[in-house]
């Protein structure tokens, strides 16, 4: 016989809950068994939490990381963050990151959603495509946002997109020019060539957009070896410079800074990595927390990985 009055006193609810969490018993066992409805079920169960009756802890490793995850989520306005362990003993600001970005390319690849990749350069991306199995996108392709170095062969933007092309199995255009023209080089009548054009217009195409950043110091690739040998670094620091994203140098706020190398810089512009709907910033390092921050301020990217070290530094610059 079904109970003839309501009786949702901390009895019932106690009853109701230990059936549910310690019994393992559906609401609809549970209903059955004490003869109530249903929906009662179910209210004694969110009374027992709203009135903190019932308190649920989890006890995981993995924890922090994902407190992290959210703390950069609402701090940046970000669609995901993905925060890989570091070995803070050892530290490798490449590999944790370069891990996580090779995990996360292979779940998203898995949905067909893009066409259109734009990659950067740098020796995270690098660890990314080392640590990639090899797959099979015959329609995707890879596409390198910004000009090359004559060094650093394996990770500049020429080794970069062939090496992600080759482990994807995809397809691959390069931007065969140099990061910066030399000084005196007509900046529009050089890309006015065919090749160059037809390679910006896919920048217009791009589902999704690979970043990594540099700060300005010689541990900087782009500065020990991209920059033209008349460009002072010290130069670009005065003007507020606190790094760059795809050579376009940013002050503390995420505002491109003026500088001689911005009408020298051959890659995709800022308004145009503005409109990719997808741009994952790869980045970690004590070194790279201000451009980080640089970037993400500006709303570069909308999608963040890097490990727990950098993620903790950069929300305690916030602090």
């Amino acid at each position: 016989m079904a109970r003839d009055k309501v009786d949702d006193g901390d009895a019932f609810v106690s009853e109701v809950c230990w059936h549910y969490y310690v019994s393992s018993m559906t609401q609809a066992e549970i209903a059955a068994r004490m003869q109530v409805t249903r929906l009662r079920v179910n209210q004694a169960i969110q009374r027992a939490r709203s009135t903190g009756m019932v308190k649920i802890q989890i006890e995981s490793p993995f924890l922090p990381r994902l407190e992290l995850q959210e703390k950069l989520v609402a701090t940046y306005g970000l669609e995901q963050a993905m925060i890989a362990p570091a070995d803070r003993e050892h530290y490798d600001f490449h590999f944790p990151a370069g891990v996580a970005l090779a995990s996360y390319l292979t779940r998203q690849l898995e949905t067909g959603a893009w066409r259109k990749i734009g990659v950067s350069w740098g020796m995270t991306l690098q660890c990314a495509i080392s640590n990639m199995t090899r797959q099979s996108y015959p329609e995707l392709e890879v596409i390198s946002m910004f000009g090359g170095t004559a060094r650093g062969a394996k990770f500049n933007s020429f080794g970069i997109a062939s090496g992600f092309a080759e482990r994807l199995g995809a397809n691959y255009s390069l931007l065969a020019a140099p990061n910066f023209l030399s000084d005196g080089v007509d900046r529009d009548l050089f890309l006015s060539q065919a090749q160059f054009r037809d390679h910006f217009a896919k920048f217009e195409q791009l589902d999704a957009a690979i970043l990594t950043c540099s700060d300005v110091s010689p541990k900087s690739y782009l500065v020990s070896e991209g920059f033209p040998s008349e460009v002072d670094p010290q130069d670009l620091i005065a003007s507020g410079a606190v790094g760059d994203v795809v050579g376009r140098f940013l002050d503390a706020q995420g505002r491109e800074v003026d500088n001689p190398l911005n009408a020298r810089s051959i890659g995709i512009t800022l308004e145009t990595l503005e409109r990719v709907p997808t741009r994952i910033l790869v980045a970690s390092g004590h070194h790279k927390v201000e451009i980080i921050r640089a970037v993400l301020q500006r709303g570069l990217a909308n999608t963040l990985i890097t490990d727990d070290v950098t993620a903790e530094a950069v929300l305690a610059r916030e602090g």
